[in-house]
């Protein structure tokens, strides 16, 4: 009886109503202080300058405004360089940075997962280990390098170190591991080679994994300012472009908040979108059959 009942499916949670809400009420609260710096956020990019200098602070706008946005589109205006221009520097940067590593990353992952080659597992503890080395740590050999191929000056320089993203690699392997070697063998026996199988079997069953990655690279490269690599105000990003704007001291205080709100409303959504999908990659890029 016991071996019928196994076979029937996992055992449903029994849980009374009580605990159902208790739990219920205790996640909503840990939710909803999370949620206050963004909601804070939001409140100080429609406050007039007196709410905004007010003590003690006041958490919700009384008077919402639009003043702090009309002043900021009045300031880009009369930039030298238009805000089309530094706008087009941030999507090309972003979506060539981020969609060249997803295939970079997949593409170099689908080898270390499903073939055993001379090397294979030495070349992926090198990997790991660059996990360990943070940013700070390489932005100076990456430095050197950008200088000696001549790309100091050009967006090369941001895209390709995002190209290199040892996390997008680890992940991806580690999802491709899941993925039935029979169902790869199958491919093969209908005739697809290695390239169909790659992009037609191989992507589609791995959508969260890069879904994840496109979370992660994205706000990286959407907040950049070019840092020490560009030089030329016509290549320079919108981060750096807004946040010059509110350098101009206390008055711009207003238009400070209005540029916080705007740099953070593209990431939040794209995270909200792939949320689902975020949460399956981390919960499973450890496991295997």
């Amino acid at each position: 009886m016991k071996r019928i009942a196994s076979l029937r499916g996992p055992k449903k949670l029994n849980r009374s109503f009580t605990v159902s809400f208790l739990l219920f009420v205790v996640l909503a609260g840990f939710g909803a202080f999370m949620a206050l710096p963004l909601i804070y956020a939001v409140n100080n990019a429609f406050k007039p300058l007196d709410e905004l200098f007010i003590f003690p602070p006041r958490f919700f706008v009384n008077n919402p405004t639009m003043d702090n946005f009309f002043d900021l589109i009045a300031l880009m205006g009369n930039s030298w360089v238009p805000l089309s221009r530094y706008i087009a520097n941030t999507l090309l940067i972003t979506i060539v940075g981020t969609v060249g590593h997803i295939l970079l990353a997949s593409a170099a992952a689908f080898p270390l997962a499903k073939y055993r080659f001379m090397g294979s597992k030495a070349l992926f503890t090198i990997v790991v280990l660059s996990l360990m080395f943070s940013p700070h740590v390489t932005a100076t050999p990456n430095y050197m390098v950008m200088s000696w191929l001549g790309w100091i000056n050009t967006h090369a320089s941001l895209i390709i170190p995002a190209l290199a993203f040892p996390l997008g690699l680890f992940l991806m392997k580690q999802f491709m591991e899941q993925i039935p070697d029979a169902l790869l063998e199958a491919a093969k026996i209908d005739g697809a080679n290695e390239a169909r199988i790659y992009w037609s079997i191989v992507m589609p069953n791995v959508k969260p994994a890069w879904l994840t990655l496109m979370i992660l690279q994205f706000p990286a490269l959407w907040g950049t300012d070019g840092g020490s690599f560009i030089y030329s105000e016509n290549l320079k990003t919108l981060h750096y472009a807004l946040g010059q704007i509110t350098q101009g001291g206390i008055a711009r205080a207003g238009v400070g908040a209005a540029v916080a709100l705007l740099l953070m409303i593209v990431p939040i959504t794209l995270f909200i979108i792939s949320q689902s999908s975020v949460m399956q990659t981390m919960a499973t890029s450890g496991m295997k059959d």
